[in-house]
């Protein structure tokens, strides 16, 4: 496996105090100050050595805290083994990573603070941590949420958004937990990391809306590199394509792709077509530390879901089984 020089930031290249009153009730971002003081330092050791082994991973740690988040809220759920589990669920199976990353993090916890973090929280600090580790923002977490005790794999099947959704089920989906159009089109820009499997676009490149030709959508050159990389074959459904060309690094060319018909999967590219996303894209592709900052925003509201405390759920001693 390749190994890559990153290094740990010494300085937060851009830092944002956040305060959201839909979870500051609730989550508190001191909440293990005194019974896990190294808790980012661990979180933060387990990301980066994770990611210099694979740049994938910011990417995967980044979409299991958003998996999580919209089945049964932020609870740590998706990481629950079983055959009925959200691990089957077709958004996270045979797609879904970093599951290990996660497990090597807590057991390092479960060293310094035994039975006192939760999975649920490291989630929402991997994914901090993957996002700054790229370059991109720092947000202030709030903390406190315990583990819930099932999964669900239907739930998942109806509630994760997809990528061959269309734009009004994927606003309703984001609405529906309490977000707004405006953190869908923030969020969505996550996307400015990692890779897609093939078989999450390839109808545009061949026979997009059944028609037997590409989406006319498509810049003529980028239609030509995903072409290559996506032959009309069935064993390129799991061939890997980048988001952009700076697939792990956190910036804002994902939204200057999408003004240049140059988004990878139609649930993005879609965001063009609507007049009041467009004009969102259009602004953080021109001001991305607009977007950083509103990144943040949005992921803590996000990580707000329907967060489980005080008596409820659990501290999971393994992320992968209740207690």
């Amino acid at each position: 496996m390749k190994h890559n020089n990153y290094k740990l930031p010494i300085v937060h290249l851009f830092s944002v105090l956040l305060l959201n009153p839909l979870v500051s009730c609730q989550l508190d971002y001191k909440f293990y100050d005194d019974s896990c003081p190294n808790l980012t330092k661990i979180v933060r050791y387990g990301v980066w050595s994770a990611m210099s082994n694979d740049t994938r991973m910011a990417a995967s740690l980044l979409r299991l805290h958003f998996h999580d988040c919209f089945v049964n809220g932020c609870d740590g759920s998706l990481l629950l083994d079983g055959e009925n589990g959200e691990k089957n669920a077709l958004a996270n199976r045979n797609s879904a990573r970093g599951f290990e990353v996660i497990d090597n993090i807590k057991a390092n916890l479960e060293k310094a603070c035994p039975a006192t973090v939760s999975c649920a929280d490291i989630l929402a600090l991997a994914a901090r941590e993957a996002v700054y580790l790229t370059g991109g923002p720092f947000w202030n977490v709030p903390l406190g949420r315990r583990d819930g005790l099932t999964g669900s794999q239907t739930a998942a099947n109806q509630q994760i958004p997809s990528p061959f959704d269309p734009l009004e089920i994927i606003t309703a989906k984001f609405t529906s937990k309490g977000l707004e159009l405006k953190d869908v089109v923030v969020l969505s820009g996550g996307h400015t990391l990692g890779f897609a499997q093939c078989f999450t676009f390839k109808t545009r490149l061949f026979n997009f809306s059944g028609s037997g030709k590409p989406d006319p959508a498509l810049d003529a050159s980028f239609l030509q590199s995903l072409q290559n990389v996506c032959p009309n074959q069935a064993d390129s459904d799991t061939n890997l394509a980048p988001f952009d060309s700076t697939s792990s690094k956190f910036d804002n060319l994902y939204y200057k792709l999408l003004v240049d018909n140059s988004g990878l999967l139609q649930s993005d590219q879609a965001l063009m077509g609507d007049n009041k996303t467009a004009s969102f894209v259009s602004y953080y592709s021109k001001f991305p530390y607009l977007f950083f900052k509103d990144f943040g925003v949005s992921m803590v509201k996000m990580g707000g879901i329907g967060v489980l405390t005080g008596q409820n759920g659990e501290i999971r001693k393994n992320c992968r089984l209740k207690n």
